[in-house]
């Protein structure tokens, strides 16, 4: 079932791109993190632009959150307050983002820069989660070498920034500048990757910010959602990389894929999925530094329309 991608320029199979929304939907439904990070190599190594890939999938991430903001909004699972202070700093993240994403296209190293970053962050990230995973997945063996668990508060860093606001639902008594700083870094990374932020969010939240564990989850999606609207609405009116046809095709996978994940993480232990998820994302870079290095046979083909 072929269907052409106005945007991308290019015909795909629309089957293919709803089963690839499908297992980024599957991946947050098991592993309670959104697929938007996978999204996009995957989009990549399929052949779609990186630029209209991390414009799209930003567009799908944001039909896959509303769910679950309302869901949690519902149980009282969301500082309105903080999550309101991050908002504005991805807003600004954005705008940031998309002069930088302007420029680096104008110089032609757009592509290059996404990959590399993928490379970064998605490296950076895999290796953080299979150190913490695998002392958990084999704690009977290593359970003479575990350290005692320890208090969480906010990182001293936090403490030096002027000004302090009490944010009474996360139990925080800190400067409002450091959830706008974090919105900020989550907004341009959206703008560039495509990602929703969330596998990047959650982790500052609990250990930089202090805040939580009841909130951090919710509070992740409620910032999520807004900015990667922004995110969606600014790449229309100034890259005009946003794909319609394929946001749509894989929003209609990640729907889908989430309900089958959620059901399935329900009977699977967590220490396991997160060790399977570290060496699925730390795979993905690994292939995405290679299709950075390797030097293909053959540097460019013609072939008649």
């Amino acid at each position: 079932m072929d269907v052409y991608l106005p945007i991308a320029n290019l015909s795909v199979n629309g089957l293919v791109i709803v089963l690839l929304g499908g297992l980024t939907g599957l991946l947050s439904g098991v592993f309670g993190v959104g697929g938007g990070f996978l999204t996009t190599p995957l989009l990549i190594f399929y052949g779609v632009p990186p630029t209209v890939a991390a414009a799209s999938a930003a567009s799908q991430v944001t039909g896959a959150s509303v769910s679950g903001a309302f869901a949690h909004a519902r149980r009282g699972g969301i500082d309105f307050q903080i999550g309101g202070v991050m908002v504005a700093g991805g807003v600004i993240g954005t705008g940031i983002g998309a002069v930088l994403f302007n420029l680096l296209s104008a110089l032609g190293q757009i592509d290059v820069v996404i990959n590399i970053l993928y490379v970064v962050v998605l490296g950076s990230i895999g290796i953080v989660m299979a150190r913490e995973s695998v002392p958990q997945v084999f704690s009977r063996h290593l359970s003479r070498f575990a350290k005692p668990a320890t208090k969480r508060r906010h990182h001293p860093l936090v403490a030096t920034l002027p000004l302090r606001w009490r944010f009474y639902r996360s139990g925080l008594y800190i400067s409002p500048l450091a959830p706008l700083l974090l919105g900020m870094g989550v907004g341009v990374l959206t703008m560039l990757m495509g990602i929703g932020g969330g596998f990047l969010l959650v982790p500052a939240m609990l250990y930089v910010l202090g805040m939580s564990a009841q909130v951090v989850v919710g509070t992740s999606l409620f910032q999520i959602l807004f900015v990667t609207m922004a995110t969606t609405m600014m790449h229309a009116l100034t890259t005009r990389a946003v794909d319609i046809v394929l946001a749509a095709l894989l929003l209609l996978g990640s729907v889908t894929g989430a309900q089958v994940g959620a059901r399935f993480a329900s009977n699977a232990r967590p220490e396991i999925l997160r060790l399977v998820l570290a060496a699925l994302v730390l795979a993905v870079a690994l292939g995405m530094a290679v299709g950075l290095t390797f030097r293909p046979s053959e540097i460019y083909t013609v072939e008649p329309l």
